[in-house]
């Protein structure tokens, strides 16, 4: 967890947050994307940092641009562009915002290397749903696969329901430590009604259906290539019972990957209210599957 204040500026409209330098959390997971030695043998740099990792620096920014109404009916829709590395530092900015026909406000959002990098793009919104997002214009933009080997048990419109998914609170605090922008709500159950999950918790909720939906063949090295996280009506707790439903919204391909893209929506368990939406799109590394190597 970062122990430097955080201070917000503001350049021609855009908000700019701190430079962080994220922590790779999953670097002892031996043969992930994570893990520095399969990173490598797959050509990356070194193990890489998890896409919902970099989401965690942009609440505050979010909060500032739009204030409660994010966290209530908002969310953000990054594509990602490079894979950076433990410890490197990135920052995360916000552009000025536009209000839609449907009383949404949208404004652009993206994460930068010192050098001008640019980590991540896409959009952020509040005030009700976006449907189009920069995500949901990538999906409406992918090719259809020819050839899928590792995915060839998944088409497009499967679907799963009702699968549990419930935050320990337990698990969720000792994440804490590496969250780049820890919000009081993190760790203060009385400023909400409950423990607020950080970003890449509530993604993990909304996770649950993978496994169901995608029967892979054999082992593979996969790595987040795209996430939007929409509050339907937020926020997501900690020790709270959810059901989740998903479903296959497209499957690619490129010359080195396969490409997933899934929706899933987080309800409470008891009154079947919806909290929460994510759309992913994951690549599947074909040099680390035996059915293309």
């Amino acid at each position: 967890m970062t122990t430097e204040p955080f201070t917000l500026e503001a350049r021609d409209g855009v908000l700019a947050g701190p430079v962080r330098r994220p922590v790779n959390l999953s670097r002892d997971a031996a043969g992930s994307i994570h893990d520095d030695a399969t990173a490598q043998t797959l050509g990356f740099r070194g193990g890489t940092v998890a896409g919902n990792i970099h989401f965690e620096q942009f609440p505050p920014l979010m909060l500032a641009r739009f204030g409660e109404d994010w966290r209530r009916r908002g969310g953000l829709s990054l594509y990602f562009l490079h894979a950076t590395t433990d410890g490197e530092p990135v920052q995360a900015f916000v552009g000025a915002p536009e209000t839609l026909a449907n009383g949404v406000r949208r404004a652009s959002a993206w994460m930068e290397t010192p050098e001008g990098v640019r980590v991540c793009e896409g959009t952020a919104w509040a005030g009700g749903e976006d449907p189009d997002s920069a995500l949901r214009r990538r999906v409406a933009q992918q090719k259809p696969a020819t050839d899928l080997r590792i995915l060839r048990a998944s088409k497009v419109g499967d679907t799963v329901r009702d699968i549990p998914s419930r935050l320990d609170s337990a698990t969720a605090l000792r994440r804490l430590e590496g969250v780049t922008e820890p919000l009081p709500e993190y760790r203060d159950a009385a400023l909400f009604g409950g423990l607020v999950a950080a970003p890449a918790v509530a993604i993990d909720a909304l996770r649950a259906v993978e496994k169901p939906l995608f029967p892979t063949d054999g082992d593979y090295v996969g790595m987040f290539g795209a996430i939007e996280l929409e509050f339907l009506d937020g926020p997501v707790f900690l020790d709270r019972d959810y059901r989740v439903d998903g479903r296959v919204l497209a499957l690619g391909e490129s010359p080195k990957t396969e490409v997933t893209w899934y929706e899933s929506t987080l309800r409470e368990a008891q009154q079947d209210r919806p909290v929460a939406r994510l759309v992913m799109m994951s690549r599947l590394l074909k040099a680390s599957s035996a059915l293309w190597t």
